[in-house]
């Protein structure tokens, strides 16, 4: 089978990083943001395609370059127009297109969007992405709602096995951190708000133990303080299906803004009962799991033996778990459909008493 041709390496031009949408459909600012894949040539025309408005701002847009009539689409991606805490969000979007820059070229056989530029302000911890528009190639991205199948889960798994199996790249990448750990020892959401949330209406279907919030920060201290001292992958972090698309060659992974390295459990816990209905994630998971250890034992990776990695995948369920009761940013279906699937998940595997929270 002939080798994956790697994406190039985006552009990084030294330009300021814009602030606002307007600034960002800027003809000359995005002249210079596109310029090394444009000849350099001035963009005419900006025609704003699609506008998605979550914590950060996705822009879909078509530029005509002076010279040809022909229309080519892209899409931005930064916080814009957003108030000062929001904007302290801004290292994560550092982080994203670090892994454009520096890490998609390094696994060709991951199937992401080309980004063509990335503009990052280093000093400042702001960035934004340019990148292909993907639907323009008919390319479909999934909603955050959308049930997957166990086949469709078995597709988007192998693509998270397929980063997973390039771990070697932590090798002097630092700047790839241990989020869970660092998660787990964060102080700004109180145990007191964290209840308040899980009684409301994202913990409507879960039992009492599985609510308990104090119950809950101990279970993800005690799973990070193991996670550390366990072998050390490359992790999506949040690879529930809106961050998933569909082409015509398979499925492909975005939002890379909690890339980060952890245990491989971590990834395929979360993933799998974030995507799939809870009734079909029970009667599947250990099939998935199979297959999962199968693609990475054939890569050459040294994996746990399968019940150590049952309990593995058991014990990891408290991590989806606790950045879904954790959220408040985002609509509140989406919130309560991932703290429900994740919720039972653990309470199902009894998460808490292999992690030895009472």
């Amino acid at each position: 089978m002939p080798e994956t041709t790697p994406p190039p390496v985006p552009a990084q031009p030294r330009i300021a990083v814009p602030r606002t949408l307007r600034e960002a459909l800027d003809p000359a600012w995005l002249g210079d943001a596109l310029r090394a894949c444009a000849d350099g040539a001035r963009v005419e025309s900006v025609e704003q395609v699609e506008l998605i408005r979550t914590v950060a701002t996705k822009v879909r847009f078509a530029v005509t370059f002076a010279g040809s009539p022909e229309k080519r689409g892209f899409c931005l991606k930064g916080l814009l127009d957003v108030d000062e805490m929001t904007a302290r969000g801004g290292p994560t979007c550092v982080l994203e297109a670090d892994f454009y820059c520096k890490v998609a070229p390094a696994v060709p056989d991951l199937r992401v969007p080309e980004c063509v530029s990335a503009v990052i302000d280093r000093e400042g911890q702001q960035a934004v992405i340019v990148m292909r528009d993907l639907i323009v190639d008919g390319a479909r991205f999934c909603s955050a709602l959308e049930p997957f199948t166990a086949d469709d889960a078995a597709q988007s798994l192998a693509q998270l096995a397929t980063l997973h199996a390039r771990s070697d790249f932590l090798a002097g990448a630092d700047w790839i951190r241990p989020r869970a750990a660092e998660l787990a020892r964060m102080t700004y959401i109180t145990p007191e708000l964290l209840q308040e949330m899980l009684d409301g209406p994202r913990g409507v279907n879960l039992p009492p133990e599985i609510r308990d919030a104090a119950r809950l920060i101990a279970a993800m201290r005690a799973l990070a303080a193991r996670d550390e001292g366990r072998r050390q992958f490359m992790i999506h972090g949040d690879a529930h299906a809106g961050n998933i698309f569909r082409t015509a060659e398979g499925m492909g992974v975005i939002d890379w803004q909690l890339l980060q390295r952890g245990g491989w459990a971590l990834d395929v816990a979360y993933h799998l009962n974030a995507v799939l209905p809870t009734s079909i994630a029970e009667a599947e998971e250990r099939r998935l799991l199979g297959e999962y250890l199968t693609r990475m034992r054939a890569a050459g990776m040294a994996m746990p033996g399968d019940e150590e990695a049952w309990a593995q995948y058991r014990e990891a369920m408290v991590y989806g778990y606790y950045l879904w009761a954790i959220t408040r940013r985002v609509d509140p279906p989406i919130i309560n459909q991932f703290v429900d699937r994740l919720g039972k998940a653990v309470s199902r595997h009894e998460s808490h008493a292999l992690l030895g929270v009472a």
